[in-house]
């Protein structure tokens, strides 16, 4: 007879390729057509919720990796999340309005008010927005992500849009908003202001320079650099020092910081004339890489408590006078490249408070003031103060009573008033663009002899992380939220301790991001944006006192018809009795629109706390780890102004990507990888692989041999897959399951094997700790199952009586497996999870492993009194050992099959012990085709040699008694009882 015919050969329809790039899609219509994603929500109905809230992409450009890895990360937590039985529904969303996408449609239509009607224009955004949308949900779905896609969250739904201005009129309602007038980040592409959280650091090469400020009046400086005396009658000397203590200031005098000898050479320094019998020119000299910030110049900062060094030099001018820092002489000279200078004498700086200089080209005298945020990290310690271009110059200048001068338009051009005190035709700036005003300013210095250095230096510059360009500081008036007006920042600090931060570096992170946070510029001078809806007082300035209940009434305008209903508001319209009434006349609209990051910031308001499925506040809130200076900071200040805690419970960031090489990636740099062109080549699976299988707490490496890798690990897990579940042939749960106290000792452990594995990898799912998903289960399917149980029941599932005990036994245990495996994995590989699900045996199983949960019902194995998990690590120590012997007998080919071997162990007695309780089907465990066990002293020892037996031809254990029944010569007893007709073996152990 044909043995073969006998035997019980792997046989499933489960593909050994995947295809996924081909597969998946087919996958995706499935789901649809099944609406899983409701089911799912109809599973999991009334149980504990779970909510992540999405934080919303924005709306503009195809999908990059950065999406891909968000959105998978997300996918994960939400589908383990409703695998543990919480109702955990994933609400997408996106941000829709702001700069980028009014760009893109001033590129295709024109400018709002030119080609089109800016209602026209906002019309234009919309329809943009919504392409743009769709495209990316399209990308996300191939993902494998599930969500309520036919019902995301947009910002600029007119529900979500009126919601943003409710969550606005709460938080002037607890006296937040603040009118001011100080310095913003200033985009002049964008001709709009920007917040902290929209600016990214990037190089760029600038011109640095040092710039003389001539004293105004030299007898001046020489009396607040030396100091007088602050009596009259004195018998000391004239400017306070007395003479018994030479090197010592009178601590009566002005300053008592120089010494006397100090004045006498102070007043020769200055009373000192070069060749032509000119005094030597004295100046202040100040050092700034913005020179287009000087027209504005209204100041020189100082440090009271530093000192300052009167140094006589020559820098190629002629002899000259300059006030340096005195710390910092000797690197300023060798930057100049002049060794000859002389210290004459120094002072502090606090004696040099509101000394006179002349700005060097403008007709203009300006102040010393003094600032703390004067440093000596470079430069000359002085710096120069245009209180229009920086903050702390703004602060420095403001006890002065300086104010700003406003000489920039909105699109960062030099305005008339520029040249208002410029004297001369040549140095005149009206219509000049500021990223083109350094080379002219310069020139202007150069002539004016006003210019001591002038080099390129590339350093870090704040830029508009959306439209990518150089951004300047621009005082102009603006609405702010305010940090510290009603205790927001000392709030926000104190909530930020309330959560949980993953990694927990991220607290330490956040709450630096608000220990220097300034006041939140909420608004912004676009067409394309939630309108910053306030009626303001046309004398005083002033929101009006009603305004939370107007806002209401604007509210439910803007629900329906959006943010159009405020921009169309009229003159006429503002006398309706719910609006202003008889006030109209007095008050105006405010033009402005929102910050796009307090749209997104406030969705704790808008979408969390108005869709039903969801709740507030959110248990996750998970990002890129730049957002704790983007939306987790918007959303944490403006839930802490509405409500007074943190509108999430954990905060989960992961790192960016980069290349092989660890470089960041870039479109520049040409080694972007998109999204489609690995699922089109690879499959979602593997994307999804990778992002489990990478450490989201670091750089995420990407390249496409690391894809490659990924793909070598996912076949191992998908080839496991397949070999349970073609070994599941003819096997139907509910008619040949075993029970537990049935299984051999072997199955009985692979079975308990992997009920600790599903609790270790929901426990890690839990802690959102997916790369350790990925090591648990594939280790687990490439050594516990490959390397081990696999391998030795082999024999077993081939040679065993089709329905005998040993091999249901088997096929229980892997049945239980192919179970639990396809449940554990689905979170991460979605599709293959789903695929082999479908391939698992038994007639009443829900249509998708979705549609389950990761307890499976199965009641815990506890350990074996017998067989332990010690006794069981012990034996697999010992097949280790075995197969290590093995090997270079294959090696150099004197065996073929492990079964051409038999194996003598020499151990100790209680591991001969442990070894008798198999009995015989010890050389089933090792795979050999005869043991003998040795009680001996020492370490495991093992001895092989070739069996001398005959090869059963339907087994291939060689063996003795082969050919013992005449009938059947080249079988052995074992096998002959494994027949169709025959008894079947027995089988405890292995």
């Amino acid at each position: 007879m044909s043995y073969k015919e006998t035997l019980n050969l792997p046989r499933t329809d489960f593909p050994m390729r995947a295809d996924l790039a081909q597969r998946e899609p087919a996958m995706l219509e499935k789901w649809q057509g099944m609406d899983l994603y409701k089911q799912i929500c109809a599973k999991n109905a009334g149980k504990p919720k779970f909510i992540l809230h999405d934080g919303p992409p924005y709306a503009n450009g195809e999908l990059h990796l950065g999406h891909a890895i968000n959105k998978t990360l997300k996918d994960m937590v939400v589908k383990s999340r409703q695998m543990s039985g919480f109702d955990a529904p994933y609400i997408p969303g996106w941000d829709c309005h702001g700069l980028p996408i009014e760009h893109n449609v001033e590129k295709a239509k024109g400018k709002a008010g030119h080609k089109l009607s800016v209602a026209d224009f906002r019309k234009a955004c919309r329809e943009y927005t919504a392409k743009q949308v769709e495209i990316q949900k399209a990308g996300f779905i191939r993902l494998g992500v599930f969500g309520d896609w036919d019902a995301p969250y947009l910002t600029m739904d007119y529900k979500t849009e009126a919601d943003t201005l409710r969550a606005l009129a709460r938080i002037i309602e607890q006296g937040h908003l603040v009118k001011g007038y100080k310095p913003v980040y200033w985009s002049v592409v964008g001709a709009s202001a920007l917040a902290e959280a929209e600016v990214e650091y990037q190089d760029k090469q600038s011109h640095a320079i040092d710039v003389r400020f001539p004293v105004v009046d030299d007898k001046d400086f020489q009396t607040k650099f030396c100091g007088t005396d602050d009596r009259d009658g004195s018998d000391e000397s004239p400017n306070g020092f007395s003479p018994h203590s030479p090197g010592l200031g009178n601590k009566r005098s002005g300053n008592p910081d120089i010494h006397e000898t100090g004045i006498k050479a102070v007043s020769r320094a200055l009373g000192t004339k070069d060749k032509d019998g000119r005094l030597l020119p004295l100046s202040v000299v100040i050092w700034t890489t913005t020179p287009w910030t000087l027209p504005a110049n209204q100041a020189v900062c100082l440090h009271a408590d530093l000192d300052y060094a009167l140094v006589q030099t020559d820098v190629g001018e002629g002899p000259e006078l300059m006030l340096l820092a005195a710390d910092m002489v000797k690197g300023v000279m060798a930057r100049y490249k002049t060794k000859n200078y002389a210290i004459i004498a120094t002072t502090k700086g606090r004696h040099l408070d509101r000394l006179q200089l002349h700005h060097p080209f403008v007709d203009r005298k300006v102040p010393v003031v003094l600032s703390d945020h004067v440093t000596l990290d470079a430069g000359t310690g002085a710096v120069h103060s245009a209180p229009d271009h920086g903050v702390e110059d703004f602060d420095a200048v403001k006890p002065y009573g300086i104010k700003t001068l406003n000489l920039l338009d909105g699109n960062g051009l030099f305005t008339e008033a520029a040249d208002e005190f410029i004297t001369e035709e040549a140095d005149k700036l009206a219509g000049t663009h500021v990223y083109k005003a350094d080379g002219p300013i310069i020139e202007t210095l150069k002539r004016r002899r006003a210019l001591v250095k002038h080099e390129r230096i590339t350093h870090s510059y704040p830029h508009c992380w959306r439209t990518k360009t150089p951004l300047i500081y621009r005082a102009t008036p603006q609405w702010f939220i305010s940090m510290d007006k009603q205790k927001l920042q000392q709030q926000c600090m104190q909530a930020v301790k309330d959560v949980q931060w993953i990694p927990d570096w991220g607290q330490a992170r956040m709450e630096l991001m608000l220990q220097g946070s300034p006041d939140w510029c909420v608004s912004r001078q676009r067409v394309w944006g939630s309108p910053l809806a306030l009626f303001v007082h046309k004398r005083s300035g002033q929101p009006h006192p009603r305004t939370p209940q107007l806002m209401e009434e604007v509210a439910r305008r803007v629900e329906k018809k959006g943010i159009e209903a405020w921009f169309a508001l009229t003159a006429q319209d503002m006398k309706a009795e719910e609006l202003l009434g008889n006030e109209a006349a007095e008050y105006e609209k405010a033009n402005d629109t929102l910050d796009v990051w307090f749209d997104s910031g406030v969705t704790h308001h808008s979408v969390l706390g108005q869709r039903v499925e969801l709740g507030y506040p959110a248990d996750l809130y998970l990002e890129g780890s730049d957002q704790h200076r983007g939306w987790f900071q918007s959303s944490l200040k403006t839930a802490v102004a509405i409500n007074g805690a943190a509108p999430y419970k954990q905060v989960l960031t992961h790192g960016f990507f980069v290349d092989a090489d660890g470089r960041k990636m870039s479109k520049s740099l040409g080694n972007t990888v998109a999204p489609a062109r690995i699922y089109e080549r690879f499959g979602a699976d593997i994307l999804r692989l990778w992002v489990a299988a990478t450490d989201y707490r670091g750089e995420m490496a990407v390249s496409e041999g690391i894809f490659k890798q990924v793909a070598d690990a996912y076949r191992r897990i998908r080839n496991t897959a397949r070999f349970l579940l073609a070994n599941l042939d003819g096997f139907e749960p509910q008619e040949h399951a075993l029970p537990a106290a049935e299984l051999t000792a072997l199955d009985y452990w692979a079975v308990r094997s992997c009920q600790r594995l599903q609790r270790e990898v929901v426990q890690h799912y839990h802690e959102y700790q997916f790369h350790s998903v990925y090591q648990k289960l594939h280790n687990f399917c490439v050594t516990e199952l490959g390397g081990f149980y696999l391998d030795i029941i082999k024999d077993r599932q081939y040679t065993a009586k089709a329905d005998g005990a040993p091999r249901r036994s088997a096929q229980t245990a892997m049945y239980h497996i192919a179970d639990m495996l396809s449940r554990l994995m689905a979170p991460i590989l979605s599709f293959t999870a789903d695929e082999i699900w479908s391939y698992v045996p038994g007639g009443d199983r829900p249509a998708s492993v979705f549609l389950t949960d990761f307890d499976t019902g199965l009641k815990e194995y506890p350990e074996s009194a017998d067989f332990s998990d010690e006794v069981w690590e012990e034996l697999i120590g010992v097949k280790t050992a075995v197969n290590r012997e093995l090997e270079p007998y294959r090696k150099d080919k004197r065996m073929g099959s492990s079964l051409e071997a038999e194996v003598r162990l020499h151990c100790s007695d209680a591991l001969a012990r442990r070894l008798a309780m198999l009995g015989d089907e010890l050389r089933f465990l090792l795979i050999v085709s005869g043991v003998e066990v040795v009680p001996s002293e020492g370490d495991l020892r093992v001895e092989v040699s070739i069996s001398p037996h005959p090869r059963c031809e339907r087994c291939w254990h060689r063996r003795e008694d082969v050919g013992a029944d005449s009938r059947h010569p080249d079988i052995c007893p074992r096998c002959l009882s494994n027949l169709p007709d025959g008894p079947g073996e027995v089988r405890r152990y292995a």
